[in-house]
């Protein structure tokens, strides 16, 4: 893998990240490559650098990331 270039995963894949609470793990549910609206915010995503919504483990929290902030467990 390139180093310029984004991790990919895809829906079903059991990531993990660091959050303000440590590390957390969870399950992408969806997959944006557009811009995004998310919790009242704009997220920018293209099909080169997509962002991914996950759904913790722990709680029934939805968080969203890009794969650079990812690590697939």
């Amino acid at each position: 893998m390139e180093a310029t270039k984004a991790r990919r995963f895809g829906i079903g894949d059991h990531v993990q990240w660091n959050s303000e609470a440590g590390l957390v793990s969870g399950t992408i549910i969806k997959v944006h490559e557009t811009d995004f609206d998310y919790k009242g915010h704009r997220r920018h995503a293209t099909p080169d650098d997509p962002q991914y919504e996950i759904k913790s483990d722990k709680t029934d929290h939805i968080a969203a990331h890009k794969g650079s902030a990812l690590t697939k467990v």
